[in-house]
């Protein structure tokens, strides 16, 4: 069993948001959420994000730009994946989306995919491994759950499978 965390003053939550901030980036909401576990009160909380705002240590949007360029570039991630990842992070949704239009602008989807399924599926024949059903639905939640959308993801998945001419597109996505 831990012992109980100590509870910070004012000076100590600057600290310890600077410790926080030089490990990783997080997002205001995530930074507020973390120094109010500890602070001995409110107000120095509100003091410390003040502080890291005039600081320019706290800018969701410069996160958000980041975090949504990294995932794309390191993780080759979709749309929706890299929205939902910043949601979790508690950015604005309209922040969210902003930037995730900004990163994937002139990004093209379908090669996206084929990427991904070059990685994820290396050394494999995609033609012969998607022949079987359990494999090529596999895929298909590997590839939603990554961000792509449904109507990419299946336009993909039917270049390699055989008689999937008879797939119906969806109406619409997430």
């Amino acid at each position: 069993m831990r012992a109980p965390q100590k509870k910070l003053d004012a000076e100590g939550l600057w600290e310890y948001a600077l410790r926080l901030l030089g490990q990783r980036a997080h997002s205001a909401s995530e930074v507020k959420q973390k120094l109010a576990r500890r602070a001995q009160s409110t107000a120095d909380v509100n003091g410390a994000m003040v502080k890291l705002r005039d600081y320019g240590l706290t800018d969701d949007v410069k996160f958000s730009e980041a975090f949504a360029a990294a995932r794309l570039q390191n993780r080759g991630l979709g749309r929706f994946r890299v929205l939902r990842d910043l949601q979790s992070k508690r950015v604005a949704r309209s922040v969210a989306e902003t930037a995730v239009e900004k990163t994937f602008a002139g990004t093209d989807e379908l090669q996206l995919i084929e990427q991904f399924l070059a990685r994820k599926y290396r050394g494999k024949d995609l033609r012969a491994f998607f022949r079987e059903e359990k494999n090529l639905a596999g895929a298909y939640r590997r590839l939603r759950l990554a961000g792509f959308s449904s109507s990419g993801t299946l336009s993909i998945l039917k270049r390699y499978a055989g008689g999937a001419e008879a797939w119906n597109e969806p109406a619409e996505d997430e």
